[in-house]
């Protein structure tokens, strides 16, 4: 069924599998109904954003984070459907898709936020280390179903794939990475993206080709940056970690500039006039305007529209996002009560990840895991295989069962034999 949008070809459309017939949904819209309707993403409600899931009722999780990127992403595909010179009512970026791509980019986080992920990344360093978005990837083309006898992906479409992919420079190519790389094995994704080409060619180092993402990734992006930038400083507010007195002490100890004086007065003043959550989703409405369309000349032009051009934000409001990034950077992530918490979950992730480590690569290992996941790890002869499955299962967890897995190992007085695994 061909998309009532010249923007988009059958190149765009193209799976690597062959797909069933469509139905009354364009291949873009089944993407998204798959992705909202998934157990992945309804794990995402038990995730950490910044604070641990359910710790408050207010605090935003990976759920909600996911959902307002999502609305963000449509918002700007609306905007610049109306007011670029380059779109029209026939040619336009798909919302149905950026919203596809906006649910799933957080898919691949594991429990406890960026923490875990550092944790997990250290964990699996000389087997191939572990990313979240690589592992957002791994989701969508091999191991969003799974029962007893196989795991695999939804069989995105080219389009879809190359939105949640940031990143495009392999494991292998770096120094023990810390983030920003896919997994080795994933190699054949990056040539069914770029249709065979010999696209490390086109350019002069890796972290050019990182950056080079489809206008619907680039959407993405600055939705999520412009999500977490306001959302962490209204989450942070309402949590005690920014308060008038904090912010006017982390304030003197800074070299601020004219516009970040002007961005911090206006900050206080809204938390003495009480109406900061009011005031920061007014923002979202700006950082929304102030996106553009820029023309990009570049290899791919030839065989999509998705890499015809580039987002464009104007510099003042990227520059206040960053300020506010950097706020909850100093006085929320880097306060003595998150790096309890890291060194906490740092501690259950690596407890469980070596005690699965030492079962499963064990000659008669204990079914440690649930059924499904037991026989699948059973099958599975090569060694390092066996660790990225071990890893997966550890990133699908939420924060509750990862903590209740641990005491179910570990602690003497928890757990019973009826509990469900």
């Amino acid at each position: 069924m061909p998309l009532p949008n010249e923007f988009y070809t059958p190149f765009d459309l193209e799976t690597m599998e062959p797909a069933s017939p469509l139905d009354y949904r364009t291949p873009f819209q089944r993407e998204r109904d798959r992705i909202i309707h998934s157990s992945a993403f309804r794990r995402l409600q038990a995730k950490t954003q910044v604070f641990m899931s359910g710790q408050y009722d207010f605090y935003r999780t990976r759920l909600t984070h996911s959902m307002e990127v999502a609305q963000i992403g449509r918002s700007i595909c609306y905007f610049l459907r109306k007011s670029s010179p380059y779109l029209n009512d026939e040619f336009f970026i798909d919302a149905d898709l950026v919203e596809a791509v906006c649910l799933a980019h957080d898919l691949g986080h594991p429990p406890f936020g960026h923490s875990g992920e550092r944790t997990l990344n250290r964990l699996m360093r000389h087997s191939g280390g572990f990313e979240g978005n690589a592992q957002t990837l791994r989701m969508l083309t091999e191991i969003f179903y799974s029962d007893s006898h196989r795991r695999r992906g939804m069989n995105p479409t080219r389009a879809l794939l190359d939105g949640v992919m940031k990143y495009k420079v392999l494991y292998g190519e770096l120094n023990h990475p810390e983030n920003h790389f896919l997994y080795n094995e994933q190699a054949r994704f990056l040539q069914f993206i770029f249709a065979d080409t010999d696209y490390p060619r086109w350019f002069s180092n890796v972290e050019e080709r990182n950056r080079f993402r489809s206008i619907e990734c680039q959407i993405m992006d600055w939705a999520d940056d412009t999500a977490y930038s306001l959302n962490d400083i209204v989450d942070g507010i309402h949590a005690g970690f920014i308060t008038r007195q904090t912010l006017e002490r982390w304030a003197e100890e800074q070299s601020l500039s004219r516009s970040e004086s002007r961005w911090l007065d206006a900050l206080l003043s809204s938390m003495v006039r009480g109406t900061v959550e009011r005031d920061f989703a007014r923002k979202i409405g700006a950082f929304i305007r102030a996106c553009q369309l820029e023309e990009d000349p570049n290899p791919m032009t030839g065989k999509t529209h998705r890499y015809r051009f580039r987002l464009a934000v104007d510099s003042d409001v990227r520059e206040e996002a960053q300020f506010y990034q950097r706020v909850a950077v100093e006085l929320v992530f880097r306060a003595p009560q998150l790096h309890q918490l890291d060194y906490k979950w740092n501690f259950i992730l690596e407890r469980l990840f070596r005690a699965l480590k030492e079962n499963y690569l064990s000659a008669k290992p204990l079914k440690l895991l649930p059924v499904e996941t037991d026989t699948i790890l059973r099958r599975e002869k090569n060694p390092n295989q066996r660790l990225r499955l071990i890893c997966d299962h550890i990133a699908g967890m939420t924060d509750g069962f990862a903590i209740r897995t641990f005491k179910r190992l570990f602690d003497p007085d928890f757990g019973s034999i009826v509990d469900l695994v």
